[in-house]
């Protein structure tokens, strides 16, 4: 079995909020500021392992026709993040359909990438079927965004749900139980840990 050095390249789907809040007996909507704090967490734990690239997914198209205020809080959530990791000095891309009223104006600015950090792909009002229209312009709309290594998700769900999918077309898949607002260290530390005994024969 080949065993495979740390990757270069990973996907976190971090989902769960709103069970989480639910769990909490909160309603649905509090669930997401409450993986800021994670996700600000696992962002610097990324930087100190050397991770060349992230990407993110934050909210999609689908997730929008959710009730105005789950909407309004998961895009508020959005906003946090990318000011504080952008603070921090990531080099960050925002990706998604930025014709879109729920795209945020304030991210226009990292629809090219902004800084010279770890690479840093947040993926909002983002839509595979989207993405791939781009094909008719001359190629994907995430055309700058680089083959996935590793994709790890909270939340139980052993699904991609339309995260990136050329990119993630030869990507192992880690799947945590734990919803994301309950985020701890090990969960990352235990998907590199498998990753690392995955035999990535990449088809050959």
């Amino acid at each position: 079995m080949a065993k495979s050095s740390t990757p270069k390249h990973i996907g976190f789907i971090p989902d769960g909020n709103r069970r989480w809040a639910l769990l909490q007996g909160l309603p649905k909507e509090a669930g997401y500021v409450h993986g800021i704090p994670p996700a600000l967490l696992l962002y610097e734990e990324c930087k100190n392992l050397g991770i060349k690239e992230i990407s993110v997914f934050c909210f999609t198209q689908d997730n929008t026709k959710r009730p105005a205020i789950q909407t309004e809080a998961f895009i508020c959530a959005t906003l946090a993040v990318v000011d504080e990791i952008s603070r921090r000095g990531a080099s960050l891309l925002v990706l998604g359909d930025e014709t879109s009223p729920l795209f945020p104006n304030t991210l226009k600015e990292f629809r090219h990438r902004k800084g010279s950090g770890m690479k840093v792909n947040l993926l909002v009002n983002y839509d595979w079927e989207w993405d791939l229209q781009g094909l008719k312009n001359g190629g994907l709309y995430s055309k700058d965004i680089s083959r996935i290594d590793l994709i790890v998700r909270w939340g139980g769900r052993c699904r991609l749900s339309g995260f990136l999918p050329v990119q993630s077309v030869y990507a192992d898949i880690y799947v945590r139980n734990e919803c994301w607002p309950d985020y701890q260290p090990f969960h990352f530390k235990e998907a590199l840990a498998w990753f690392k005994i995955q035999d990535r024969t990449l088809g050959g």
